[in-house]
């Protein structure tokens, strides 16, 4: 996206990508041919993607007014590398069978272990290595991008709070799983889970590594905070009101999971007892099949809570778009950062 189109850009993010994963398969693989089975998922891990943390990476290099850099996509293909270890350790801790269409990883690493003991253990402990050993790679990545090392040192210090807003983020679903929907505990697990590490810390690293002022820092989080917010409000409508085809996932997940979403807490804010009852029956029900799901989508739009959550995405753009329009970036990262809000947020996958 050095001023050209979003596929070109995703092109050379993907190639930095498969050079990297193809060449730490084959390291891995040269230890012992046992290892070709985890080599492979790592191989594919980031195979998929709109690579949007790749790109606020970027923009928040040229919004601090930095040209086109090829040692700096390298840096921002980092973001991707995190990415793509919070995905597995997702999937992992809420037991998913697909993502992109294809078995998750630890669904995928129970083949090489078929017929042995604790099968499906063995597999859940290789992807826990195998998102580990992803994100080992990102922080390798950031490192050896061929940026100038006081570059590296202005945006280092943000690793550490990308990671712990990261796994609190985690954590604070886990711990809210199951427990009284509440819309503010859910808005603050999206905030910490996925906002931050999906729009706000990589533009601010990109803005860190450039050399952004303070001012320019301040207004890159508080356009990418609420922008990453709406990422994840759509994520959380696609899970339930997206088509399996196009979202790659299973629709039946966050109902099985009884998992602290804010479309989920609106509808129990919204209920009566007698709803809440028809809520509480096939919330976290492990056998919910596509018949619960068609009446669940159906209660849920009676309580108007997927409308509901379009407006916190809508206010949540626009507070994005707000706090860009008095930015003081270069005219060709404004638009960038205008059409990747978008993209983030008006999306069908």
């Amino acid at each position: 996206m050095s001023d050209q189109e979003p596929a070109a850009f995703r092109a050379r993010v993907d190639a930095v990508l498969s050079t990297l994963l193809t060449e730490e398969a084959e390291r891995l693989c040269a230890i012992d041919g046992l290892l070709e089975p985890v080599a492979e998922q790592l191989r594919c891990a980031a195979g998929q993607g709109k690579r949007l943390r790749a790109a606020f990476c970027y923009w928040g290099w040229r919004a601090a007014g930095q040209p086109d850099s090829d040692t700096l996509l390298r840096a921002a293909a980092s973001m991707e590398l995190v990415h793509a270890a919070a995905i597995v350790h997702d999937d992992l801790i809420d037991d998913s069978p697909l993502r992109h269409h294809r078995p998750t990883v630890h669904v995928a690493l129970r083949t090489p272990l078929a017929g042995r003991p604790r099968e499906r253990a063995g597999a859940r402990s290789l992807a826990m290595l195998v998102g580990d050993h992803l994100m080992a790679l990102a922080g390798q990545l950031f490192a050896t991008s061929g940026l100038p090392a006081a570059y590296l040192a202005r945006a280092r210090p943000l690793w550490a709070d990308l990671a712990r807003d990261l796994i609190a983020g985690e954590c604070l679903e886990i711990l809210r799983t199951g427990t009284l929907p509440d819309t503010d505990a859910s808005l603050k697990v999206i905030r910490y889970k996925t906002a931050k590490y999906t729009v706000e810390h990589p533009l601010l690293i990109g803005g860190l590594l450039a050399g952004a002022a303070p001012r320019l820092r301040d207004g890159l989080s508080a356009y990418g905070l609420p922008l990453g917010e709406a990422f994840q409000l759509r994520d959380d409508l696609l899970g339930l009101f997206g088509e399996p085809e196009r979202t790659g996932k299973a629709g039946l997940d966050d109902i099985r999971g009884n998992r602290p979403t804010a479309l989920l807490a609106e509808a129990w804010r919204a209920a009566t007892p007698a709803q809440r009852d028809r809520l509480r029956d096939v919330l976290g029900r492990r056998d919910a099949d596509h018949r619960h799901l068609i009446r669940f989508r159906e209660l849920l739009v009676d309580l108007g809570a997927p409308e509901r959550v379009e407006e916190m995405i809508g206010s949540r753009v626009r507070e994005a778009l707000r706090v860009l329009t008095g930015l003081d970036v270069p005219a060709h990262a404004r638009r960038a950062l205008s059409d990747l809000a978008r993209s983030a947020t008006d999306r069908r996958h």
